[in-house]
């Protein structure tokens, strides 16, 4: 049985060109849509930190660490040899000037003691037997004064009867001259004898000053060995704590070898380390914060050490009268020195690697879910917080967050 075929009907010419062209725009939107999507990063938002640009008043602030430590302080050292009899306190106790520290030994010292007050002692009995002399010399010469003194009373006495005697003829005349020399004579040994007196009473004014004096050197010398005597008790002279002991029980010390160190409580600096990079920032007279972890202290910056030490410059904080409970010796603090204010500024917060006085790359958030990258110079920085130059507005958001972890840099940025 034949059976009729019907012929296919086949597209018109134009229809399978305007395929073909439909078909060949899918395939070029498709690669095209490969092509820009491989340029571009995503991140996760949750993964972000986004800052705002800020305007307004701005710190510059350094940052830096360091310790407090006593403004006074006072080094005690052993005064002559001995040896440590005895240890009365230890590291951490609160002092005054007259606590006593250690007790060291020195029987030299000792017996130094004892010569210096056994001569003191002849000395004394010295001046004494000297006092004792010049007073007899002084008795013997008024001794001595007072006979010549008499013979002369008593020639003056013959003279004046002698002179009426020889107008009567009854004594010669030779007899009388005899008798009125011998009263010139006593008359003139008086006056050496008073003039002997007054010389003698000055070598004895000046003997027992001389002896004196020699009393006066061996009370110094007696001072002197008692002093060093009572050095070996050794006491903190100064109000404070005993910061460190450098002895031992029985340890042999020399002159001048350190016992102690001794530092007030009351009066604290601060000596805080900042980066030698910052420090030409630092000034006289700057405000600083000093963090002790239990609260805060303000101070001024009172002193800047020009040695570098590990890239790090010391700077000395003066700190306050009233200091809180929390501050003590020795005690681990930061610090924050302001080194001057922006009025007027724009301002972030510091983006992970910026610098300042530089410029770096981030992403600024635009609409919707995506960040094209943009230049931002940077000025100063003001602790965690950067001053931002050229390259925002007040109210952008950007990017901080460390992105060296993306495969690479595009300009634009797909945040989920």
């Amino acid at each position: 049985m034949d059976v009729a075929k019907t012929k296919k009907k086949s597209l018109p010419w134009r229809s399978k060109k305007a395929l073909m062209i439909a078909l060949s725009m899918v395939i070029i939107m498709l690669l095209y849509g490969a092509i820009a999507g491989s340029g571009n990063q995503s991140v996760e938002r949750q993964n972000l930190l986004i800052e705002t640009v800020q305007h307004g008043e701005l710190e510059v602030i350094i940052e830096g660490y360091g310790t407090l430590t006593s403004n006074k302080q006072q080094l005690i050292t052993s005064f002559s040899s001995a040896t440590v009899k005895e240890i009365v306190l230890k590291p951490g106790a609160h002092v005054s000037a007259d606590s006593v520290i250690v007790r060291l030994e020195n029987p030299e010292l000792v017996q130094q003691v004892e010569n210096a007050e056994q001569e003191l002692i002849q000395a004394q009995a010295n001046l004494r037997q000297l006092k004792l002399n010049n007073q007899r010399e002084t008795l013997n010469e008024s001794a001595n004064l007072a006979e010549i003194t008499a013979f002369f009373d008593a020639a003056a006495l013959k003279r004046i009867a002698e002179e009426k005697l020889v107008e009567l003829g009854i004594v010669s005349q030779l007899t009388f001259q005899q008798t009125a020399l011998d009263e010139k004579q006593f008359k003139q040994r008086i006056a050496i004898l008073k003039q002997r007196i007054e010389q003698l009473v000055l070598v004895h004014d000046e003997s027992v000053n001389i002896q004196r004096e020699r009393i006066k050197q061996q009370q110094g010398r007696l001072h002197i060995a008692q002093s060093r005597l009572d050095k070996l008790t050794v006491r903190a002279g100064l109000d404070g704590v005993l910061q460190r002991l450098s002895v031992e029980l029985g340890e042999s010390l020399a002159p001048g070898q350190e016992v102690a160190l001794i530092g007030s409580v009351t009066d604290l600096i601060a000596l805080i380390r900042v980066p030698q990079s910052q420090a030409q920032l630092v000034t006289i007279g700057k405000k600083a914060i000093i963090d002790t972890r239990r609260g805060k202290i303000e101070g001024v910056v009172s002193r800047i050490d020009p040695i570098v030490d590990n890239n790090t410059v010391e700077v000395e904080i003066d700190l306050p009268a009233a200091l809180p409970p929390s501050a003590r010796p020795q005690l681990s603090v930061d610090g924050i020195i302001i080194a001057d204010t922006l009025q007027d500024v724009n301002f972030i917060k510091r983006p992970a690697g910026a610098k300042a006085n530089s410029a770096i790359s981030l992403y600024r958030l635009d609409s919707g879910q995506n960040a094209s990258l943009h230049e931002l110079r940077f000025g100063a920085q003001a602790g965690q917080f950067m001053q931002i130059i050229a390259g925002a507005l007040v109210g952008e958001q950007f990017i901080i967050s460390d992105l060296s972890n993306l495969q690479s840099t595009s300009p634009t940025l797909i945040i989920n």
